[in-house]
């Protein structure tokens, strides 16, 4: 367990399958409610760990009292390797987990992420029985595979742009009816793909989603 008397936010690098991956792994006073592995959008259009709705994000769930490990998949920053068409980053994101799990042992884990990061997450996180909620931010549903998340039964949160020029909210709605309970999706109101000038309602719906995810939980 680390301990802290403030937010602590620690640089670091984990090894991951195709070496070394740069991380940011922030902590809450005390023992986190739960960690966050975030991931973030696609690596060849300028997503990073520090990417406006990844950041947002990170400090959200921070607040909440979250430990939240966010890295840059391979080939980004200081991160070793090659971009794998999306195979070995869900690799790095496993990678990531298991650096969660080993420096919180025994605390919730959960998984997120922001459009790329999200399709990751969705990856991952449902077929890992240690992740037991999941956060996708505008994921790119229709142009990568999540119908995994369909059957999973695992708690699924959509946050989601209504003017999404890349990702159609009607299409975000339609994988969305089929994706099992307990699933929670919020439309942010003229939002488009990037949440540009929007990222702090991200962070609202973060923190109210999440604020009645732990009303139902006591």
């Amino acid at each position: 367990m680390v301990p802290t008397t403030q937010p602590v936010a620690t640089i670091r690098q984990f090894s991951g399958p195709a070496g070394i991956l740069e991380s940011l792994f922030e902590h809450p006073t005390g023992v986190p409610r739960a960690v966050m592995v975030f991931g973030h959008p696609h690596p060849q259009y300028g997503g990073t760990m520090h990417s406006k709705v990844v950041y947002r994000a990170a400090k959200t769930f921070l607040e909440l009292g979250c430990a939240v490990l966010r890295f840059n998949f391979r080939g980004v920053g200081a991160s070793e390797g090659q971009w794998d068409n999306g195979r070995g980053e869900q690799d790095d994101f496993r990678a990531a987990i298991d650096q969660a799990a080993a420096t919180y042992p025994g605390v919730e884990l959960w998984a997120g992420g922001f459009s790329f990061g999200a399709w990751m997450a969705l990856s991952v996180g449902i077929a890992d029985p240690r992740i037991t909620t999941l956060l996708a931010i505008a994921p790119p549903v229709g142009r990568y595979d999540c119908t995994e998340a369909a059957a999973s039964g695992k708690r699924i949160h959509f946050i989601h742009g209504a003017q999404d020029e890349l990702i159609p909210v009607a299409e975000l709605r339609a994988h969305y009816d089929n994706v099992s309970e307990p699933k929670t999706l919020t439309v942010i109101d003229g939002a488009s793909h990037l949440f540009e000038g929007q990222v702090g309602e991200v962070g609202d719906a973060i923190r109210t989603i999440f604020s009645v995810h732990t009303e139902e939980e006591s």
